[in-house]
């Protein structure tokens, strides 16, 4: 099977107060440590805003998403989009602690872990249904995903502020990533419904 891994980063990093994509973690900076965490993947992508000009401080090019406005969402259009693989591996810039094989089991699944749906990997078949919540205003990622692998969290923690960055860079790194099964489910109507508010906090859980 072959992947298109695809690095977010055209996210708005208002708490985070400067771009979180240019930020330093052990010797590098988050996108430049996310992106060499894809560097297994048969193609590798970078989405966000080309107008950012932090962009252009990156050492590789970015796919612009096409839109003003900041949603994951957006960026999963493009990136599906551009990608030449029917697999795509997501991965936000935020996510430092994640690691290769966890995004190899991901991938190996089509699957998100139970934390959420991204990191997460997805068949380019859901462009549609992307494109459907878009038009009416669901801006949530939750549901698209049809399997759940149940992973270690603390793998996933965010760094949104520069206060959790710095725990996270100071955390150590557990041996292993214990991965304790698939979870399958059906998605029903109720869960597929817009969220017109736009926020995964409103959104069904997957489960």
């Amino acid at each position: 099977m072959r992947v298109t891994g695809v690095l977010l980063v055209g996210g708005a990093s208002r708490r985070f107060g400067s771009p979180k994509a240019l930020a330093t973690y052990k010797g590098s900076n988050l996108a430049e440590h996310a992106w060499a965490l894809l560097d297994w993947c048969d193609e590798r992508l970078a989405v966000g805003k080309t107008v950012d000009a932090y962009t252009q401080a990156l050492p590789f090019g970015v796919v612009d998403d096409g839109t003003s406005r900041r949603a994951a969402i957006f960026g999963l259009r493009a990136g599906l989009a551009a990608a030449s693989n029917e697999v795509c591996l997501f991965l936000p810039v935020d996510v430092p602690l994640v690691t290769e094989p966890l995004l190899r089991a991901l991938a190996r699944s089509i699957a998100v872990s139970q934390t959420g749906p991204l990191p997460g990997a997805y068949r380019r078949a859901i462009r549609a249904e992307v494109d459907v919540r878009i038009r009416a205003g669901n801006l949530s990622l939750r549901g698209l995903a049809q399997s759940v692998l149940e992973l270690d969290a603390s793998r996933f923690a965010n760094a949104n502020t520069p206060a959790q960055l710095a725990r996270i860079a100071g955390a150590e790194t557990p041996p292993g990533y214990p991965v304790r099964g698939v979870s399958r489910r059906t998605r029903t109507a109720a869960a597929a419904r817009p969220n017109r508010s736009g926020s995964d906090a409103a959104a069904r859980p997957m489960r």
